[in-house]
């Protein structure tokens, strides 16, 4: 199986004189995804003398590289070598258990979302909680994370008014995504609730915790439960359950 079998030829696009977009789709699909993540980890195993750096997304790699080393062209011809190799073997998928307290002053949006969907909130977080995510990309903040697999059911546009500051730890849906945000920041996404769990701590070892390809799911805590993980998280410990 070639890296690229499930979507059409990549594209790739010139950014600025030292990057290039791999490019697989223009929408985002699981089969690009599953495509990024796998040229991106073929990159990893078995490098190319002069990529500095890669940036997976949704649906296009982004490779940065010293063009002292390597030309756009020699770079491209490269990368073509690799998507027409047998795929690696993938590192060993984790999943992630992620505790979160729903509604209230955790889930301000978590109401609202039900009345707009014509359901009780409590079937909202059981169809959240019901769901198997895959990690597609990280970003916009550190520990960002970008879920794909949302029950459709559960899909909706984004907030008309964006709020300038959400709480970190915020568990969040908006159009086709989930999202876990590790950091308080700007957000125009439904907040369902909040977790302990800090994807990104710079005082801890390992500094980023969940990484693109890892799968997710959710569960619910009471309050009780989000303020004693919330205390073992600011100390450090990693307060998600894992399996491989």
């Amino acid at each position: 199986m070639d890296v690229a079998a499930t979507v059409p030829e990549p594209r790739f696009l010139p950014n600025g004189d030292s990057a290039v977009t791999v490019e697989f789709a223009r929408d985002i699909e699981e089969g690009a995804s599953t495509s990024v993540l796998a040229l991106d980890h073929a990159l990893t195993i078995d490098p190319i003398a002069g990529i500095t750096e890669t940036v997976p997304t949704y649906r296009s790699l982004l490779v940065h590289y010293d063009n002292c080393v390597l030309s756009f062209g020699e770079l491209v011809a490269l990368l073509r070598q690799r998507l027409c190799a047998p795929v690696p073997a993938a590192h060993e998928t984790r999943i992630w258990h992620i505790p979160v307290a729903y509604g209230g002053v955790h889930g301000p949006d978590l109401e609202d979302v039900a009345a707009a969907l014509g359901m009780p909130a409590d079937e909202v977080v059981a169809r959240h909680t019901a769901g198997s995510y895959r990690v597609a990309m990280i970003g916009f903040t550190p520990g960002w994370s970008y879920l794909t697999g949302l029950d459709p059911t559960l899909h909706l546009p984004r907030r008309p008014d964006p709020r300038l500051v959400t709480p970190a730890g915020a568990i969040a849906i908006a159009g086709t995504q989930a999202g876990i945000q590790c950091l308080p920041g700007p957000s125009g996404w439904h907040l369902l609730g909040r977790t302990a769990v800090r994807s990104f701590q710079l005082n801890r070892d390992p500094i980023f915790l969940i990484e693109p390809g890892d799968r997710v799911t959710f569960f619910a805590v009471d309050d009780a439960t989000f303020a004693a993980q919330e205390r073992s998280a600011e100390r450090g410990e990693i307060v998600a359950l894992t399996q491989r």
